[in-house]
């Protein structure tokens, strides 16, 4: 009987708001109407921390934590891990006032003969290969997304003997004025420490095995995340600029700082990201002036 009268009392007030503001308060807690136009999206809990602490006139609804970052009006908004939860934070996004979105936080370096990257290094992804399930699912239902979008074959058909997994790879761009924008203060901010390259999306952490990680080098990736194609991949299909800065916190394939082989932590794993904010406030005035 109780739990009767409270899905009577749900559906009436339901019927007082539209499906797309039923989904982002379903998803985050809050109502469309508190997501600011710029919108920053950490996977770690570290990371969502540091930017939080660092909001003045902080207000938070639900999942949802605005403020102030260097005087700029943001929204910052904890994604978890991995595309599926990435794309449930861009479909409410899409149904907001929210125009820019930036990612920020932690990778895996991958080095190759054109760079080398080191723990600490800050990366500026100007494109992303689509190695997740998620992105996938969303151009099949979005055909039109293949009109500019480059695909490759999956190089790991190349040196294994694959009967499942992605066969083509989507790739997929960042908005060019956005990583230009992190590309010039960071390199202004840190020198030779900031990298602008290629990262390749996957679903799985603990599969980068050697076969995986020489693959990789072969395509000059620079660095491995779990989120960020379906970030640009749905930037490009609901009109939001999307750009990513992210801190290289462990190196896949090296003897003592591969993050599945050693437990030793690297010193300036904190110290990347703790750089990556910095210049993200840097970067938000002219971030900004996107709008």
């Amino acid at each position: 009987m109780l739990n009767r009268i409270k899905s009577e009392l749900l559906n009436f007030g339901l019927k007082f708001i539209n499906v797309d503001e039923k989904i982002v308060r379903m998803l985050l807690e809050s109502s469309s109407t508190n997501i600011n136009e710029i919108v920053i999206l950490p996977a770690v809990k570290m990371v969502m921390k540091k930017l939080v602490d660092k909001l003045t006139q902080k207000i938070v609804y639900g999942r949802v934590y605005n403020g102030k970052l260097h005087g700029i009006p943001v929204s910052i908004i904890r994604t978890q891990i991995g595309c599926p939860n990435a794309a449930l934070v861009m479909e409410c996004l899409k149904r907001s006032k929210a125009k820019i979105v930036v990612r920020v936080d932690f990778c895996g370096g991958i080095s190759n003969s054109d760079t080398t990257i080191d723990i600490g290094d800050i990366l500026i992804p100007n494109l992303a290969y689509c190695d997740d399930g998620t992105s996938p699912q969303y151009i099949r239902s979005n055909p039109s997304l293949m009109n500019n979008i480059e695909t490759i074959k999956n190089p790991l058909f190349a040196s294994q003997n694959l009967i499942t997994g992605n066969y083509n790879l989507a790739i997929v761009k960042s908005k060019e004025n956005v990583s230009e924008i992190f590309r010039k203060e960071a390199i202004s901010f840190l020198g030779n420490q900031a990298k602008t390259g290629k990262i390749w999306t996957t679903d799985a952490l603990f599969c980068e095995d050697f076969e995986f990680t020489r693959s990789l080098q072969g395509l000059g990736i620079n660095g491995i995340d779990m989120e960020s194609s379906i970030i640009f991949l749905l930037g490009r299909l609901y009109n939001l600029k999307c750009g990513a800065m992210l801190s290289v916190s462990d190196l896949p394939g090296h003897p003592k700082y591969d993050l599945l082989k050693s437990n030793e932590i690297h010193p300036n794993m904190e110290k990347g990201i703790n750089d990556a904010i910095k210049v993200l406030l840097r970067s938000l005035p002219k971030i900004s002036s996107l709008l």
